[in-house]
């Protein structure tokens, strides 16, 4: 069950994003792995919701990468970083609102089909708000054939949907 992006969790998601806290990986990678306990997907693949380059490289780490190897590690499964790519820089979502957060990435991804097709992807990120960036990279995915692709967030905005689900 994917909780709610308040208090003490926002704070660490916060330091682990923007204050390079990335020993908060495990933690809260570790949160994406009990909110599987009872869920048997079958994954062929982990990636990530990827960065632009220029971010990643200001930031110095994707953080859903982070969370996606934790969980990648764990459960036994492959977990390639590079299966999706961000082709445009796009502003920071943290203040657009739903349709404003779908325009803006709208077209901004392209997954790699030599990577990813015929497979099950189990797509990472740290937060789910909308869903506007997990549906766009779904649509990248399945547009270089992956089979089925499922999304998971260590925690979401009030009103965000369902826990994990089939995208």
């Amino acid at each position: 069950m994917r909780a709610n992006f308040t208090g003490a969790l926002s704070a660490a998601i916060h330091a682990f994003k923007y204050d390079r806290q990335t020993r908060l990986a495990e933690p809260l990678g570790m949160l994406l792995v009990e909110g599987l306990a009872d869920s048997f997907w079958p994954v062929d693949l982990v990636t990530a919701v990827p960065l632009h380059a220029a971010r990643q490289q200001e930031r110095g780490y994707n953080q859903a990468a982070l969370l996606g190897q934790v969980l990648a590690q764990d459960q036994g499964w492959a977990f390639d970083e590079a299966a999706i790519l961000r082709t445009r820089e796009t502003p920071s979502q943290v203040h657009l609102n739903a349709q404003e957060r779908r325009v803006n990435v709208a077209d901004a991804f392209t997954a790699r089909p030599e990577v990813v097709r015929g497979k099950s992807v189990l797509l990472v990120d740290d937060v789910l708000t909308t869903g506007a960036t997990m549906s766009e990279c779904a649509r990248a995915l399945r547009a270089a054939g992956a089979g089925q692709v499922w999304g998971v967030t260590v925690a979401g905005a009030a009103g965000s949907g369902p826990d994990m689900q089939n995208m």
